[in-house]
């Protein structure tokens, strides 16, 4: 029996999505982590082709220009849709802003498309999430796309930008062993620790107990640090001080908010605090840490009262938004 038009059609079809990666979201983390994942896929083999999409022409025409100067023969295509990307490959990573966002693409546009492929194409596609958002509504989405046939894991990242750039994040990854283990060679294109910390949400639920942890900290390095000055200590000295000692964390030995602090590094605070994890961003996980803890009666005083400050310091000074968290340290230095 000879091979149909339409058979043969969507043979070459699945061949194509096999060799093909999308990526959704090309903000300052998801730019470069796509970087990353398209250059070293590139760099393994010239056949992959690479898919981008964002909400904003101009980061995705910016992106391609980008990558197209250093590796000119790349096959990379940007799209207007969400579906156009699903549709194009059987590995689709996104990285998008929050929850709704999340929602929406997965919900309204990846999984109806799924829905539309030949079974084999379906079974075949994994989603990597990315995003820090709401561990409920992260399990619907991972239950929505298991039910259409295909395979996703939550994926949120520890890093930050610096981290995305140099390939070095650490991946918490929430999902089943056999999806774990798909997305495992694609993210440690674009990290350095892969961690599998549970079922679907377990990911992000380790993701925003670390944050957690990061934001009340920098709060606290701040107001040492704004402290240490007024008893007449050099910055760069204290700064020593803490970073071997007791004190020691990483919102001061590598994010210390005084400009100077760090003479061998370069933190935001060096660039009025640009080009790190905006407050905007800071406040959301923070957001997220104290609605899931009221869900599940856990106590979370100083989560509570560091996510009043970050929404007091962008309230107060609304550029500090758009800012790294950071800044903070530039907040309350004017309640002095």
């Amino acid at each position: 029996m000879r091979p149909t038009v339409r058979w043969l059609q969507q043979l070459e079809h699945s061949a194509h999505r096999v060799k093909s990666t999308s990526f959704i979201g090309l903000g300052r983390m998801g730019s470069e982590m796509a970087y990353n994942l398209f250059s070293k896929q590139y760099t393994q083999s010239e056949e992959y082709r690479f898919v981008i999409c964002d909400a904003l022409p101009e980061s995705a025409n910016a992106f391609r220009h980008n990558f197209l100067t250093q590796f000119p023969g790349a096959n990379l295509k940007i799209v207007d849709t969400p579906a156009e990307a699903a549709l194009a490959s059987n590995a689709i990573v996104t990285m998008l802003p929050s929850s709704p966002h999340v929602k929406q693409v997965y919900s309204e546009s990846i999984i109806p498309t799924l829905s539309k492929l030949p079974p084999q194409d379906i079974t075949q596609t994994l989603c990597i999430d990315s995003t820090t958002l709401d561990v409920d509504i992260a399990r619907a989405v991972a239950n929505e796309v298991r039910n259409a046939g295909a395979q996703m894991v939550d994926a949120p990242v520890s890093g930050g930008v610096a981290g995305a750039k140099a390939g070095t994040l650490s991946f918490l990854v929430g999902g089943t062993e056999q999806s774990f283990n798909l997305s495992q060679p694609i993210l440690s294109l674009m990290g350095q620790r892969i961690i599998h910390c549970g079922p679907s949400g377990a990911g992000l639920g380790a993701k925003i107990c670390n944050n957690l942890v990061l934001g009340v900290q920098q709060i606290v390095v701040a107001e040492a640090m704004l402290l240490g000055q007024k008893l007449g200590l050099d910055p760069a000295v204290l700064a020593a001080v803490v970073n071997s000692s007791t004190g020691g964390c990483w919102a001061s030995s590598v994010n210390n908010p005084v400009p100077g602090s760090l003479p061998d590094k370069s933190p935001p605070c060096e660039r009025d605090y640009n080009g790190g994890f905006v407050t905007a961003l800071m406040l959301k996980d923070m957001g997220l840490a104290t609605d899931i803890a009221k869900k599940h009666s856990s106590p979370l005083p100083l989560g509570e009262a560091a996510e009043a400050l970050y929404a007091s310091s962008i309230r107060d000074q609304p550029e500090l938004a758009a800012r790294d968290f950071s800044s903070i340290y530039k907040y309350l230095r004017t309640k002095t």
